[in-house]
């Protein structure tokens, strides 16, 4: 068994986001797989169910007229709307997640991140994912088959927007190699969970080792 001083810390909201067909939701299941003290937080909307997609596992699926409810109880942490439908997070579970020291996965857009950065900015780090030229982007759309070509050309048309605003994030990473960016980004969030404004009792721990001096 290990010796090494271990210190308790609150968890943070780390966030991904990204033009459609980037590639975050694929690096997020990843680093879910891979990460045991890392949850996601799993959303509300208004869409429908893409093939394969869990209610209360990939999304929690909603009416328009339950969203709203939920907004105006001031029950979602952020809340936007994509592609004439609505998302939003759930406030309860993230906060009792940070409170229990375990870290929290958003796949949200930019309009997100700027809400939760408004609320929540000290437990906050943001990841920006970049595809590595238009042309790619658009073909990992049309290779997925999950929307119809008019749905794609639509989120083509939107990239424009969401990339526009990369400046916003913390970390900004280009997908033009899978694992390679799935490295990256593993290691930002270590990073992250060593910073020392995150580790409870290490200013005790230093005075404690200044006073044996």
């Amino acid at each position: 068994m290990s010796n090494r001083k271990q210190f308790s810390r609150r968890g943070l909201m780390f966030v991904i986001s990204s033009p459609s067909g980037a590639g975050k939701t694929a690096l997020s299941r990843r680093l879910l797989e891979d990460e045991p003290d890392l949850t996601l937080s799993v959303s509300v909307t208004t869409r429908a169910p893409r093939p394969g997609e869990q209610n209360g596992v990939d999304y929690h699926f909603v009416s328009t007229e339950d969203f709203s409810i939920m907004k105006n109880k001031q029950e979602l942490l952020e809340s936007a709307k994509v592609f004439e439908n609505y998302y939003g997070t759930p406030k309860a579970e993230v906060e009792q997640a940070l409170e229990a020291g375990r870290d929290v996965l958003f796949d949200i857009d930019w309009q997100g991140a700027q809400q939760l950065a408004q609320k929540m900015r000290d437990d906050l780090v943001k990841v920006f994912i970049l595809p590595p030229s238009t042309q790619e982007l658009e073909q990992r759309l049309t290779k997925r088959a999950q929307d119809p070509p008019e749905v794609v050309a639509g989120r083509m048309a939107k990239a424009g927007t969401e990339i526009s605003h990369w400046a916003e994030y913390d970390y900004v990473i280009i997908n033009d190699e899978f694992e390679a960016a799935y490295q990256e980004i593993r290691a930002i969030l270590h990073a992250e969970r060593l910073k020392r404004e995150r580790r409870e009792g290490l200013l005790d721990f230093v005075d404690g080792l200044l006073a044996g001096l």
